[in-house]
């Protein structure tokens, strides 16, 4: 049975997913976007094979599955009509949820679920199953080319200028609550980090802007009874939006396909 999506955002993850969708995929059919820009959208879904409607926001909630690809600031519009609906609501925005866990509360009352995808990390599957058994600490370590954390809250409340930088510097060291409320738009990984191990308080953030790189690198460091385990990524920022690696939008479509598929690897 085909389920329906629909999709809030054409930006650097939600406009490659939309492409992923309308060339093809076994179970997934999209009907509906909601983007800010409704001319640019327009432009952008013109060569679609089956171009989705354009809808308001709440309007979204329609579909089986409801994705977020949109700015954080939007994230309560999109995700409280879908969770209402009971539907399948996918959030790219993961930092955003950790203030709002009365959300899944409220899926629980209504039958809604919440999918966090793994987004631009690696090895979630380990720290989930790590976490089923006593955790002494996890600690992720994001180095960012200074671009990609240009106009974030922290930095500009801190008054932390990047555009000269000419050595690492170390903007941020906390746990994962403050480094989603100070970098809503980069550590998304931090967040989805959290939920699947040992939550936001007790998981340790550090951030650097490091003008040598090319790449967004993540370390994650587990310390657990079952297992010790470090694991590190470098991906490729999106050319639309560095602050978004090219990676996620990729995870989003992984996730959506495990949801029909008939064999689904990893927990």
């Amino acid at each position: 049975m085909t389920k329906t999506v629909a999709l809030a955002g054409l930006g650097a993850i939600g406009l490659p997913l939309a492409r992923a969708l309308d060339n093809g995929v076994d179970g997934l059919r999209l009907i509906a976007v909601a983007t800010r820009d409704q001319v640019k959208g327009l432009a952008n879904l013109a060569g679609f094979r089956h171009p989705p409607r354009l809808v308001d926001l709440a309007d979204l909630a329609e579909a089986d599955i409801v994705v977020e690809a949109a700015p954080a600031a939007v994230f309560e519009r999109v995700a409280i009509p879908a969770i209402d609906a009971g539907r399948i609501f996918i959030p790219a925005s993961a930092g955003a949820l950790l203030p709002r866990m009365h959300l899944v509360r409220r899926a629980l009352k209504t039958g809604a679920r919440i999918i966090v995808p793994t987004g631009a990390l690696l090895g979630l599957d380990a720290v989930r199953a790590a976490a089923e058994g006593p955790v002494e600490s996890i600690t992720i370590e994001t180095r960012k080319p200074p671009g990609g954390l240009m106009g974030a809250p922290w930095l500009e409340k801190n008054n932390i200028d990047l555009s000269d930088l000419i050595a690492p510097l170390l903007v941020f060291q906390g746990n994962a609550f403050d480094a989603a409320a100070g970098f809503p738009a980069n550590v998304n990984v931090a967040a989805a980090l959290a939920l699947a191990g040992i939550g936001p308080v007790r998981t340790k953030v550090e951030i650097w802007a490091d003008p040598s790189l090319t790449r967004n690198v993540h370390i994650i460091r587990v310390e657990a009874d079952a297992a010790r385990f470090t694991m590190t990524i470098e991906n490729v920022p999106s050319e639309d939006n560095p602050k978004t690696g090219k990676l996620t939008a990729l995870s989003m479509l992984a996730c959506l396909r495990g949801l029909v598929s008939p064999l689904r690897v990893g927990s």
